[in-house]
């Protein structure tokens, strides 16, 4: 790590998150983060709404705002990629990413880049599963969500024989240099990224660490939910068979352990 403060990314992904990324700004706690060297990038996917009069906004009144718009739509992987690969571009110690429709609070920032003291921990997220169903139910997560995550994270955890409590979230923090083999390129464009980052890192024998969360819940598209817990399910059966050298994948060769158990 260079000499001076660590440097630190938060990315905000935006897609038609309209007025909700000025709330999602504004509640970045910068006074926690005085150790670190902070810059935010507003990233936004296409989404042809005022999204990005907002965002402009944003960088009007603030300093070391970097914003951008793409021309065209990424999806939910890709538009992640886009900006990890930005982190790795500008040599950034760590990367945080926040959702810009405001169900991931940003005052857990700290919680998560705290994680890090631990040098194995390649990255850290937050769990709305980790405190008891109490809390979840607290933080809004309708039930058929909180019943179809708790199913589909143990089914994970039992196939890839791990003990996470919300294999769902988007909410993360990246420890950089984990990430400059940029074999995350690979991985889906799509709704599945985080859950296909999830694998690489298990397979690689990375910490993937757990801090305790509370979410805000606005409208729900049942529709995508059901079509992204389908995808989960085939994926966690297909990334059994890869670990288990059954079937082969171009995402997942050549990968070496960061570390051994």
């Amino acid at each position: 790590m260079p000499l001076g403060k660590p440097t630190l990314l938060i990315f905000i992904i935006t897609f038609k998150a309209s007025f909700r990324v000025k709330d999602v700004f504004q509640n970045i706690p910068f006074k926690k983060l005085k150790k670190y060297k902070t810059h935010v990038l507003i990233s936004d996917d296409c989404s042809m709404d005022d999204t990005i009069d907002f965002t402009n906004e944003i960088k009007k009144r603030n300093k070391n705002i970097i914003t951008s718009e793409n021309k065209f739509n990424l999806g939910y992987g890709g538009h992640i990629k886009k900006c990890l690969n930005y982190a790795l571009k500008k040599k950034y110690d760590y990367a945080v990413m926040i959702h810009g429709d405001g169900q991931f609070n940003p005052k857990y920032i700290p919680n998560l880049l705290s994680e890090f003291k631990n040098k194995n921990v390649s990255s850290s997220t937050g769990s709305r599963i980790l405190s008891g169903a109490k809390s979840v139910s607290k933080g809004g997560m309708p039930l058929y969500k909180m019943v179809g995550n708790i199913i589909l994270t143990k089914m994970f955890n039992f196939l890839m024989s791990q003990k996470f409590t919300d294999a769902h979230t988007g909410l993360w923090a990246y420890k950089m240099n984990y990430l400059k083999d940029k074999k995350f390129n690979l991985l889906t464009n799509g709704f599945n990224f985080d859950q296909e980052f999830r694998f690489q890192n298990v397979i690689q024998n990375n910490f993937i660490k757990e801090i305790p969360i509370q979410t805000k819940y606005g409208d729900e598209r049942t529709q995508l939910h059901i079509l992204y817990a389908l995808k989960f399910f085939i994926n966690s059966i297909l990334f059994y068979l890869i670990k288990k050298n059954i079937l082969k994948s171009k995402k997942y060769l050549n990968l070496n352990p960061s570390r051994k158990r």
